[in-house]
């Protein structure tokens, strides 16, 4: 297979067969998430497939660069969370009209989306009910109006750059985001249900990855 976008023979082999968004999904699921242990990082795709792990921005930018290998664009829509959480970044695709997307997260309910939402708020909004920080407090605030499509770095080869992404994370920041919640909203929003909660946290319960969040007061 002659090599495209820059990746080697073997890394294209590996892509050829992400030939559909669940595919692509499938892959990020199983790699290992990336707890950047060692310091923050910021993997290309060419490191994600190297490495063999991702965490959520980074598996949004892999799943971005397999989409495009596809012939999508590839593009990431950000949402935004209060202080007492991280925000969270997805690959988004549109089939028939319609978009859905592809994430990489420690938490249960922030993969996939089936492309069935006609509008990127629409898609975005199928993540509010279930974004909860340790507290069960729901934080979703904002997403980007618009998504942001990663071929403006293609001067610098952010598929399989061997440097750290950050410049992509910079970006993001200023993408134009709406707010979800109107003035005196957040104070009554219920807290999700300790079902939901467990449901949710299932993952880094059983890793024992949440203990270190917990120590941490993520």
């Amino acid at each position: 297979m002659k090599t495209k976008f820059g990746f080697s023979e073997r890394e294209c082999r590996i892509l050829a067969k992400l030939d559909t968004p669940a595919k692509i999904q499938d892959y990020v699921d199983a790699l290992a998430y990336n707890l950047e242990e060692k310091g923050e990082t910021f993997y290309s795709p060419k490191m994600v497939l190297n490495n063999k792990k991702a965490d959520c921005v980074e598996g949004a930018v892999f799943a971005a660069a397999a989409l495009r290998f596809q012939g999508y664009p590839p593009l990431l829509l950000d949402l935004t969370a209060n202080r007492r959480d991280s925000d969270h970044v997805l690959a988004v695709f549109r089939q028939n009209g319609c978009w859905g997307a592809i994430g990489k997260s420690k938490y249960t309910f922030f993969a996939f989306r089936e492309p069935v939402y006609r509008t990127l708020r629409e898609l975005a909004m199928s993540y509010f009910e279930l974004y909860f920080n340790f507290w069960g407090e729901k934080t979703m605030r904002s997403f980007s109006k618009r998504p942001l499509n990663l071929a403006m770095f293609d001067s610098k080869q952010w598929m399989t750059s061997e440097k750290y992404l950050f410049f992509v994370a910079t970006e993001l920041d200023k993408l134009p985001h709406e707010k979800i919640l109107k003035p005196g909203m957040a104070r009554s929003l219920r807290r999700v249900t300790p079902l939901d909660k467990e449901s949710g946290e299932i993952w880094i319960r059983r890793k024992g990855i949440l203990k270190k969040l917990e120590k941490k007061g993520y």
